[in-house]
């Protein structure tokens, strides 16, 4: 029988904190009783929340951590001035083999530089990236990287092409997943030199390279993942989130501004209730820190609890697929 995954949750992390990150825990595993989670942080903070949860259960432990990293706090004072917070406690449990992943919604740039210190990056990857799936027309897109370099040479772009193939082909079951290149258009001739260069060697490699990619065709299913530096994946990200405010915000005012509207909204509510399913940032959530030496998983600083128990799910697969073990094997592939 094989062994439970353990996740370690850095349960202080997050604009709620431990008010989350707690009561999504212990659901999930009672949920799942095949994982066991550690909840990392201050035990006189944590255990009244598990209390009024109903408990912990037989696979929810505490671990104490005096520390906490604020939302807004420099990277570099995280890692000298915070050895002791949930955060840094929570990753160290991967480094030392005690967890299988750690998942955190606490301060982004923290945790990367967390990561990569503590985890360090695997052989042959010179930056980690942020990865995290998207809706399409059709199912979902995996894009990376969101928002870790905002810079990147030739090389890196290919590495996360590389991470991206992998980690869509073990967590989503796809054989030799579309990778495409973000990029102002579709033609050979468009893009700076680092874009063009990646394109070169895109297509030089085994890997399944279709082109091109432009930001309005990110979500019409014509690749499985998309590749960008960070400046660019963070830009078409945040610009996804605000259109689909507006869009929400259009939709109400015209539902609501009227006595027609309003009748047109109750006719349209089984429609619209399916169409927020459908686009529930929450089912979304739980962006990789592809490239590290262990698995970490970034929630949403404002996630609730269903999707905070969405970021242990993606957890939970990973380390089940193993996947810093698939991309390092990939690699060695690639270079042979």
């Amino acid at each position: 029988m094989a062994e439970p995954i353990t996740i370690a949750v850095d349960a202080m992390g997050g604009d709620a904190g431990a008010a989350v990150c707690v009561p999504a825990s212990i659901e999930f595993v009672r949920r799942h009783p095949g994982v066991r989670i550690i909840l990392v942080g201050q035990s006189e903070t944590l255990e009244p929340l598990a209390a009024a949860a109903g408990g912990l259960p037989a696979g929810v432990g505490i671990r104490d951590a005096r520390q906490i990293v604020a939302m807004d706090e420099p990277p570099a004072d995280a890692l000298r001035k915070k050895k002791d917070s949930s955060m840094r406690v929570a990753v160290d449990l991967v480094k030392e083999g005690a967890a299988n992943a750690c998942v955190s919604a606490g301060n982004t740039g923290a945790l990367m530089a967390t990561g990569r210190f503590v985890l360090k990056t695997l052989p042959g990857i010179e930056r980690p990236a942020i990865m995290a799936r998207l809706p399409t027309r059709h199912g979902s897109i995996s894009m990376l990287d969101l928002g870790a370099s905002a810079d990147c040479t030739v090389e890196q772009l290919y590495q996360f092409a590389v991470m991206g193939s992998v980690v869509a082909s073990v967590t989503e079951g796809m054989d030799r997943p579309r990778i495409g290149l973000l990029n102002i258009g579709e033609e050979d001739i468009k893009g700076n030199d680092i874009v063009k260069q990646a394109a070169v060697r895109l297509g030089a490699s085994r890997l399944n390279y279709i082109g091109f990619v432009e930001a309005d065709a990110i979500q019409d299913d014509r690749a499985d993942v998309v590749v960008c530096d960070g400046f660019s994946g963070n830009v078409a990200l945040k610009s996804m989130e605000g259109t689909a405010r507006l869009i929400k915000h259009f939709l109400e005012i015209e539902f609501r501004g009227s006595l027609y509207g309003r009748l047109a909204g109750l006719v349209a509510w089984p429609v619209l209730r399916s169409l927020g399913r459908r686009l529930d940032p929450r089912r979304y959530n739980g962006a990789s820190l592809v490239g590290l030496d262990g698995i970490v998983i970034k929630s949403h600083g404002g996630a609730d609890a269903l999707a905070f128990q969405q970021a242990i799910r993606v957890a939970r697969v990973e380390a089940e697929k193993g996947v810093p073990d698939q991309i390092r094997e990939l690699l060695s592939e690639q270079v042979e």
